[in-house]
């Protein structure tokens, strides 16, 4: 598939941070809409948590905040419900806040909306950590293993501005629910290239594929609140003083 057609928008007003009831005041996130002739994707994120919000839901949804700041508000709705259950673990786990909309060719089958549900929500990612300059003073390298009942999986990432993905994850059923096991791995191929990010995720052992992937999301989950763990200074991490 061709992305060349696609149409990307962001929303200039919509980066900002959102009040909440109390006055004070989220971590800045952003909102990417991506539109195609077999999705409509909105998405909202913030690496840092706190409450987010969509302004005009294509589900018609109202988005309540959050009782704090300091809150998580994670709520995906892609039409995939494994896809949901992964999306919401890694969120959950990153720390993230997450809203994902998604109206697919699911007639069709799972591929497009997987695939680029996996490249909104890198292309949000890649927003956040450039617009609000997140790469200065963390480790850039991160490492996060994830047991799931007889199931672990590790997960390394590189904030390396360089996209690359190797993802084994050893599944063999067809599917999980409604979502074709081929699209798990997919998922984060298209994330880890929209995001300018380096993934090696590999299941280092198991039987369940469901425990698999999940083992597989929530390390990766992990591996990112390690890359962005503050060293104490304020410098690229990066040998050349910039990460390109």
């Amino acid at each position: 598939m061709t992305h060349a057609n696609a149409k990307k928008h962001k929303l200039e007003d919509d980066v900002a941070a959102v009040a909440t009831p109390t006055g004070e005041r989220s971590h800045p996130m952003a909102i990417v809409k991506r539109l195609t002739n077999e999705t409509k994707i909105q998405i909202a994120l913030s690496l840092k948590g706190g409450n987010i919000s969509l302004p005009n839901s294509i589900l018609g949804k109202t988005y309540e905040p959050a009782p704090d700041a300091k809150s998580q508000t994670i709520s995906i709705h892609t039409g995939v419900g494994f896809l949901d259950h992964m999306l919401h673990a890694l969120a959950k786990h990153s720390g993230w806040s997450l809203i994902v909309e998604c109206i697919g060719d699911l007639h069709i089958d799972d591929h497009h909306t997987c695939e680029d549900v996996g490249i909104a929500l890198g292309e949000a990612f890649n927003e956040c950590v450039i617009t609000h300059g997140l790469l200065r003073g963390v480790k850039r390298f991160g490492t996060g293993f994830a047991p799931l009942d007889e199931a672990l999986s590790r997960a390394v990432v590189d904030l390396s501005n360089r996209p690359f993905a190797v993802i084994n994850l050893g599944l063999k059923r067809e599917k999980i629910g409604d979502m074709s096991c081929e699209m798990i791995p997919h998922v984060l191929e298209s994330f880890a290239t929209a995001a300018r990010v380096t993934l090696h995720v590999d299941c280092l052992r198991g039987e369940n594929d469901h425990h698999r992937s999940e083992s597989a999301f929530k390390a990766l989950a992990v591996a990112m609140r390690d890359a962005f763990s503050k060293t104490g200074g304020n410098d690229v991490p990066s040998t050349k003083g910039v990460l390109m």
